[in-house]
């Protein structure tokens, strides 16, 4: 496995599992993550261990989000059968999806800031597995999906069940608040396409497991939600689909929310007011 990322100051990393390295070391002619990412979806990113440069411990790194700008912020609802049923909600039979804005992105580490109680008294967080674009596309069939997929990272995504219990046509705002989508730290870009059906996604609040399932039992998995969009509109580098969560949790000041995706990695942040 080979990642992307970025340092909390915003210097571009490319890593395996023994470490990091300047990404303009491993390949001078990529200056950001983002000039990267094709390269990712092609599988042409270049060897760690061709770098002129001593790897630093992932434990030395602070990270800050892997990309300075992400581009269309997709979200798919009710994606496990069980978190549906948990909602007494009817199972979609086309991907549940929505946007969210770019001010609600926060980097890893957080914190997660709840709005005040007078707009929200009842935020979830939920873990999800979230596939990053890595070149432009459109129409794009399932078997040609992994083409264009960058890589792939865990995210924490945020609700105000309160407003959106109100009306489900409140779903964009209750979606939307500053913090209210924590990416994680790095972009995990396999040498082959992923099987990703046994990859387990864990809601993790205060260290006990809240929620987990399996990607084999999402209702559409991660190609076919790419390949679902990619007929709907372009999809460019750098956008990113939140593929749905097996279930979420209530969260107040003082929690501490994990998501932890097997094989990809992990995200946590702090929950304050």
């Amino acid at each position: 496995m080979k990642y992307l990322a970025r340092t909390a100051d915003g210097r571009p990393l490319l890593g395996d599992n023994e470490g990091f390295v300047p990404l303009s070391s491993a390949a001078p002619d990529l200056e950001t993550v983002h000039d990267a990412l094709p390269r990712a979806a092609s599988g042409t990113l270049p060897a760690v261990d061709d770098a002129p440069a001593d790897r630093v411990d992932r434990a030395h790194v602070r990270f800050g989000p892997p990309l300075s700008r992400f581009g269309k912020l997709w979200g798919i609802g009710l994606n496990y059968a069980e978190h549906a049923g948990d909602l007494d909600e009817q199972r979609p039979d086309e991907p549940a999806s929505f946007l969210k804005p770019q001010t609600a992105i926060t980097g890893p580490g957080g914190p997660i800031r709840l709005p005040p109680t007078d707009q929200s008294d009842g935020v979830t967080a939920e873990a999800e597995l979230a596939v990053l674009i890595g070149r432009e596309c459109r129409d794009v069939d399932e078997g040609s999906v992994d083409d264009v997929i960058a890589g792939y990272l865990p995210v924490i995504d945020m609700t105000a069940e309160d407003i959106l219990q109100r009306n489900p046509r409140f779903l964009t705002r209750a979606k939307s608040f500053d913090s209210f989508l924590v990416v994680g730290p790095t972009v995990a870009v396999p040498e082959e396409p992923p099987s990703l059906e046994d990859v387990t996604v864990q809601t993790i609040v205060n260290e006990t497991v809240a929620a987990e399932n399996e990607v084999s039992n999402m209702l559409f998995p991660p190609r076919e939600i790419v390949s679902f969009h990619a007929d709907v509109m372009t999809l460019r580098p750098g956008d990113l689909f939140s593929t749905g969560t097996p279930g979420a949790e209530p969260i107040d000041p003082g929690d501490h929310v994990r998501a932890s995706v097997e094989t990809i990695g992990s995200v946590d942040a702090p929950v304050v007011r």
